[in-house]
């Protein structure tokens, strides 16, 4: 299990997983810079800690680095609810108060993520799904409460 990332090193990552790409330090750097003043250095040290650690691997390009992420931020964000919900003496009673603090939105996604793990209804045949219309959704597109929080929620 992954330990949480510190402040520093989620600002980073945000970047990395964000732009979905292999990035420098100096980008980093220069779009962290928007909103606090940091070093060169130290984005540098945070992102070779973060290599360390196995969030991101790297490929030099002449005398620096470009640092790419190995896993996504959904991945991230499932390890620790997975570490979490593993450590509860009573599983079942720490998904309820979960559950119990989801919006409806979460919820819906909640299910929505059951109905695909699980896959087609039981008794009925492929070609019934096909036939049958997708679900409609009439909700409002979701508007990202914190862009710079760890959990993601899907493209919700």
């Amino acid at each position: 299990m992954p330990r949480p990332l510190g402040e520093l090193e989620d600002a980073v990552m945000t970047r990395v997983w964000k732009w979905n790409r292999p990035v420098t330090v100096r980008e980093v750097l220069e779009d962290l810079q928007q909103e606090r003043s940091i070093a060169y250095t130290t984005v540098m040290t945070v992102l070779d800690n973060l290599h360390q650690k196995g969030w991101v691997r790297r490929e030099a390009e002449g005398r620096a680095y470009r640092y790419e992420a190995v896993s996504t931020r959904a991945a991230y964000a499932a390890a620790l609810m997975n570490d979490a919900w593993s450590q509860s003496d009573n599983p079942a009673a720490a998904l309820v108060a979960f559950f119990g603090m989801m919006s409806d939105e979460q919820r819906q996604a909640l299910r929505d993520a059951v109905r695909i793990v699980q896959g087609p209804d039981r008794g009925e045949r492929p070609e019934e799904r096909e036939d049958r219309p997708p679900p409609q959704d009439d909700r409002p597109p979701r508007q990202e409460e914190n862009p710079g929080s760890v959990v993601d929620h899907g493209g919700r």
